[in-house]
């Protein structure tokens, strides 16, 4: 599905797929809300999570932490649905537009990942919430299973 990397002008200006993913066999993916533009997340897709994601206009991602394959929402139901999928100038970084069925895409039940901020005016770097309500309860979709990703 991929083509392989041969030239600086075939990668920066061709028409040819050829990601670059990292030495450990990642590709950085930030996803954002096709209405609002808001960040959603930031993740990372392995080779198998690319071909499922333009594939199945679902995204997937690999999750390094539980070293495995990820389609995002298949537990929660949050399902993300790709509207586009953009590469970077030297494709070692995507970008993907999607709807969410349910409005939420952090498993902490906000909207975005990003619901902190870092207060600047702050001297102890404080965090700043700004999306003031969860859309759904971790603990109702979830359950108490531990997150792997945290500690």
């Amino acid at each position: 599905m991929f083509k392989k990397r041969e030239t600086i002008k075939q990668v920066e200006e061709g028409n040819d797929l050829a990601p670059k993913f990292d030495e450990n066999g990642f590709i950085p993916v930030v996803t954002t809300d096709v209405e609002s533009g808001i960040v959603l997340m930031h993740a990372y897709m392995n080779d198998e999570a690319l071909k499922k994601t333009i594939t199945t206009k679902e995204a997937h991602y690999y999750s390094r932490s539980r070293k495995c394959l990820w389609h995002k929402g298949s537990t929660s139901g949050l399902i993300q649905d790709v509207k586009n999928i953009f590469i970077d100038d030297d494709q070692d970084c995507i970008w993907l537009n999607v709807n969410v069925r349910g409005e939420a895409s952090c498993h902490v039940g906000y909207k975005s990942c990003f619901y902190r901020e870092i207060d600047l005016e702050s001297k102890q770097l404080e965090l700043k919430f700004i999306e003031d309500e969860k859309i759904f309860d971790p603990d109702d979709v979830y359950g108490d299973a531990p997150n792997p990703t945290i500690l």
